[in-house]
């Protein structure tokens, strides 16, 4: 698995395998630390140099004298709280190097894909100031390029541009990972993406010198409120370096994933695997599930006995009392429920105590929106609160920033959070990196364009979701608040804000999304009275898990279609999504246990969908494992099968 001499420590060049042997690392400490990936044989990524450089003037880069060579093997498994699987195989080989000047490099190969991260083996009081990182990706064969592109620090809600090949970004063009690259020679997809970040900036990718190179924002100096609503801790001056650590760091995994199969992406737990491991023990408090939600639709309701021009405690009870009668199990309570800056001072119209009692009292939790900024400079008193008040969650919103000062305010509230049982949805957040493997009441984060984007324009469309769910997917539980009732074609969309928005794609596609979408936290997007006009969707909303057994995706192919299988105890789901090209979707049920038959209730388009897109059929039929499916979607249409054993 290491090539070189036995000793390792005069060798220069090593090699280090996947468990199935497919994917390749050569390691070169000569003339300085580099990599190289192959896949199947072929050059995937060509020798790119990696290092850290410190204020010191010291410079991690394999040149100074190799200590020790270390190489491992693990074949064991991993078993989520929740998730998309209930044990996920954790099977990876490993090496490591370790330096005379107190650091070490790890690489480690799984099957789905390669990492590496420095770390710091020096005393913990010791001080590492790094002014800058060397990670380079030299592509081979010029891939496509699937680009979240930016010119700032603050969003990750971000529309995706495509590039035809690196060398069609211009210089200095950068944008957030995960990243996908589309090598066509070799007919395989390369996602780069990093996990178990902590005390260190986030890891945006900037075309430089031909290549795509590891870019970071620069550590804050001054800091002061502004931006939308003035509630956003805002930049105004920064370091000369990009993160201050204790000597005994371990830095940030850098990942390369690679496949030829795009299924494999839709269940590729990579990022969750190298993140930190589980740090809180008393989790029986922590329950994934559906929430009823006011904030998408205005609280607009059509039949309420009540003003609802006004967010009060009348309109919140009724959102409960829904959400009571289909056994939903949280009503999330948006912005206006008190003064942004100060929780203490509440909206007089909203008893939002009173809201919390009688969710208590109707089995339905309530969770409350705060603002990020609030909750640093007032160190956990509006999270006493909020926890001694009854509230279950907290959706905290506009973090707007993945610096290295920021960076660590994401464990120290999820840490927090969980001391005082509470849940967290991270809103205006940077891209997921694995740390609700260690704090798994955080059950979603946002880092895309949701649903919510429908009230403004139509970035996020069918081709979007064929998109991120590849690729923002990779990191964790996405907010993305689905369950529009008024599904439009591209023809008659038109964003609305204020008032009823509507989406982008048919009504089985917005309920696919449902399977198709990792969200341990999902809304019911629309009102009560939208979801009371068709029983049969209700009736399935109201059902649907949010959190899995065991996936198998189907068939994929990325921004085209995707169809997957879900297994909750003894009831298995299916869903697939499609983009604006009509299409047959053919898929065999091999999933399913043999010699069990199942009543398959079936939502799907229809040949009107293509122009009506809340036209809809349901039907209810019968299947077994030994069958083959043939299902029509329609332009932005999709389906859902939901298979129950017949006993």
């Amino acid at each position: 698995m290491v090539a070189g001499s036995l000793s390792g420590i005069h060798a220069a060049e090593y090699e280090l395998l996947s468990p199935d042997g497919r994917l390749q690392m050569n390691v070169s400490t000569s003339p300085s630390l580099s990599y190289a990936i192959s896949y199947d044989g072929n050059a995937v990524v060509n020798s790119s140099p990696i290092a850290l450089s410190l204020q010191s003037g010291e410079v991690w880069n394999g040149t100074s004298r190799l200590l020790s060579v270390d190489k491992k093997e693990h074949n064991g498994k991993v078993y989520p709280l929740f998730g998309k699987n209930k044990e996920i195989a954790d099977c990876y080989n490993e090496l490591t190097l370790s330096f005379k000047d107190g650091y070490a490099v790890c690489f480690r190969l799984y099957n789905e894909g390669a990492a590496y991260r420095f770390l710091g083996e020096r005393a913990p009081a010791d001080s590492l100031v790094v002014v800058d990182e060397t990670a380079v990706f030299d592509f081979a064969d010029d891939p496509g390029v699937i680009l979240p592109e930016t010119n700032n620090y603050t969003s990750w809600e971000l529309s995706h541009k495509l590039y035809e090949g690196v060398s069609d970004i211009k210089d200095g063009v950068y944008g957030i990972t995960p990243m996908m690259f589309d090598n066509k020679i070799r007919r395989c997809k390369v996602v780069v993406a990093e996990a178990d970040l902590n005390n260190y900036p986030g890891l945006y990718l900037r075309k430089s010198d031909g290549k795509m190179q590891g870019h970071w924002a620069a550590y804050p100096k001054r800091i002061e409120m502004g931006s939308w609503g003035n509630f956003i801790t805002v930049v105004k001056e920064r370091e000369p370096y990009i993160a201050r650590t204790a000597g005994n760091h371990a830095f940030p995994w850098r990942i390369v994933i690679v496949t030829d199969d795009d299924r494999t992406l839709l269940n590729n737990e990579i990022i969750y695997l190298l993140a930190k491991p589980q740090q809180i023990a008393d989790t029986d408090w922590i329950r994934p599930g559906k929430a009823a939600w006011e904030w998408w639709h205005c609280h607009i309701l059509e039949d309420a006995p009540f003003d609802d021009s006004q967010l009060s405690t009348e309109l919140y009870k009724y959102y409960i009392d829904f959400a009571a009668e289909n056994g939903i199990e949280y009503l999330l309570v948006d912005a206006g429920w008190s003064n942004v800056f100060n929780h203490a001072d509440l909206n007089k119209n909203i008893d939002i105590k009173e809201v919390i009692r009688y969710g208590k009292e109707k089995n339905v939790g309530v969770w409350l929106w705060t603002v990020a900024a609030t909750l640093f400079h007032n160190k956990h008193v509006y999270l006493d609160s909020i926890a001694a008040w009854g509230a279950v969650g907290v959706k905290i919103d506009f973090f707007d920033r993945d610096d290295a000062n920021v960076i660590p305010e994401y464990e120290d509230l999820a840490r927090a959070c969980a001391e005082r049982h509470l849940m967290v949805d991270f809103h205006g957040c940077s891209k997921p990196t694995g740390l609700h493997r260690a704090y798994p009441n955080i059950l979603t984060y946002e880092a895309m364009r949701g649903a919510e984007c429908a009230k403004w324009d139509t970035t996020s469309n069918p081709v979007y979701q064929l998109q991120f769910i590849f690729t923002r997917m990779l990191g964790g539980g996405i907010d993305y608040t689905p369950g529009s009732m008024r599904n439009v074609t591209r023809e008659k969309f038109k964003p609305v804000d204020p008032g009823l928005p509507s989406t982008l794609g048919t009504r089985c596609h917005e309920l696919a999304l449902y399977l198709l979408i990792d969200s341990p936290f999902a809304m019911l997007a629309d009102s009560p009275d939208a979801y009371r006009k068709y029983p049969d969707v209700l009736k399935y909303l109201a059902a649907v898990p949010t959190v899995w057994d065991k996936t198998v995706p189907l068939l994929a192919k990325v921004g085209e279609y995707a169809v997957v299988a879900r297994q909750s105890g003894d009831k298995w789901y299916v869903g697939g999504i499609n983009n604006w090209t009509r299409r047959n979707v053919v898929f065999d049920l091999s999933f399913l246990p043999q010699g069990v038959q199942y009543e398959v209730e079936i939502f799907k388009d229809v040949k009107k969908s293509d122009t009506d897109a809340s036209r809809y059929k349901r039907e209810v039929k019968k299947y077994d494992a030994n069958e083959t499916l043939s299902v029509e979607m329609a332009q932005g249409g999709g389906f859902v099968m939901v298979f129950t054993p017949i006993k």
